[in-house]
């Protein structure tokens, strides 16, 4: 008879792991949609009104788009086939890092783009491969600093860790709302590479950065600007071309970084700098030099959703998404939560545990509301919450509806013990 093998190290470790976030209200669970990203979504044969995706502007399923894919896939294929760097560079996506630094060129010298298939890939490319400028001989002994805003993105901070691992760089943090304490941290730096890294639009309170601010501490002390504008790039700006345009700034020490599944409604992101450091990370940004090409298709969609967002329509859609805005500002008025009101579609409200922001997540979706609890490490301990995303394709009537519903779950919140809420 055989006898049960000794048990699976790596298997019990991760039952452990699991155990500790259940008993944390931290375990993140899947759910399988069943129709195109749009305001109502069907999950589970239940259709959802959704406050919770990143498609600002409503264009993940616009027509326009969908065709744009078709009409791609049958110029170009359904796949690259390589990296760029070897055969996968085709004009589609030529064409599109074209457009993108144009979108850039009023506000960083001598623009050049590159084309990423994530957002999480141009950060740790841009991160990594801008640090290691530093690593070259004539400054080697003269030591690299990276100063990182503390709420930053986790593509930022994986970026940022990676590079100092490879180039023994040192880390700060730096709180984006106190930028004397960074100007303090740099005017004591002797470093002879500096970076400064930040997301435009910080992606769980929608608030900005003070770029303008910023850049000015870099030209001070010498150091790059690196600016993730995930969530400002097709919203902020007359044109949708991001946080520099909002800011109206301009520099060849900035590096811009836009994602293009958001906004933009495909799939993507793009970074863009002086044509200088752009080439640098062509030759050494390794995960660029060692991923297949996004296929050309995608680039020619995202082609076409470049010219929807600077257009009529994409500025009508700007202006609706701001008065939903104003709407939410004006109208949205609670006993117990925390608001924290945006200039952005972003809008949290901060419950403060866990078990609060699971029981209102779970009241909303029994209302047919679909916005998910955002727990640690997402944001910090004690700061748990409801992301609440506007989308150009809501109406007023369905955001003073979500009002009057988010004000009823407060209540039940409010007058329910924590023991009882999960």
């Amino acid at each position: 008879m055989k006898t049960s093998p000794n048990p699976f190290t790596a298997l019990s470790l991760a039952e452990q792991q699991l155990d500790a976030l259940d008993a944390t209200l931290m375990r993140r669970r899947l759910k399988q949609t069943q129709s195109p990203c749009d305001i109502e979504v069907k999950v589970a044969g239940r259709l959802l009104k959704a406050f919770c995706s990143n498609d600002y502007l409503g264009f993940a399923n616009h027509p326009q788009l969908v065709a744009a894919m078709a009409e791609g896939a049958a110029q170009y294929g359904v796949g690259s086939g390589a990296s760029h760097l070897i055969s996968g560079h085709s004009v589609a996506h030529d064409l599109l890092e074209i457009e993108l630094a144009r979108t850039q060129e009023k506000h960083i010298d001598d623009a050049r783009a590159l084309f990423f298939c994530t957002g999480y890939l141009a950060n740790i490319t841009a991160i990594t491969a801008l640090a290691g400028l530093g690593l070259h001989p004539e400054n080697q002994n003269s030591g690299i600093s990276i100063y990182s805003a503390k709420l930053n993105h986790a593509s930022l901070i994986d970026g940022v860790k990676l590079a100092a691992a490879q180039t023994k760089a040192s880390v700060h943090l730096f709180d984006h709302t106190n930028l004397a304490q960074l100007n303090e941290m740099l005017q004591a730096d002797s470093a002879a590479h500096k970076l400064i890294v930040t997301d435009g639009v910080f992606s769980m309170d929608g608030d900005l950065a003070p770029v303008a601010d910023l850049l000015a501490i870099a030209e001070t002390y010498d150091a790059l600007l690196i600016v993730d504008d995930a969530h400002g790039f097709g919203v902020l700006g007359k044109y949708g071309h991001g946080i520099l345009e909002h800011f109206q700034v301009q520099s060849d020490r900035i590096v811009y970084i836009g994602t293009l599944g958001k906004a933009a409604g495909v799939s993507g992101a793009f970074v863009c700098a002086h044509q200088t450091l752009m080439e640098c990370l062509i030759q050494k940004g390794r995960p660029y030099i060692y991923s297949t090409a996004t296929p050309p298709a995608i680039a020619h969609t995202v082609l076409a959703s470049l010219h929807l967002i600077e257009g009529e329509e994409g500025q009508a859609r700007r202006a609706h998404l701001n008065q939903l805005i104003a709407i939410w500002h004006q109208e949205m008025q609670l006993q117990h939560w925390q608001i924290t009101p945006s200039m952005t579609p972003i809008q949290p409200l901060v419950l403060g545990s866990n078990a609060a922001a699971l029981f209102a997540s779970k009241q909303l979706d029994e209302a047919s509301y679909w916005i998910p609890a955002i727990r640690p490490p997402t944001v910090p301990e004690g700061s748990a919450r409801l992301r609440i995303t506007f989308s150009a394709n809501h109406s007023a009537l369905v955001v003073r509806e979500l009002i009057s519903e988010l004000q009823r779950i407060e209540a039940i919140v409010h007058a329910s013990s924590e023991t009882k809420m999960v």
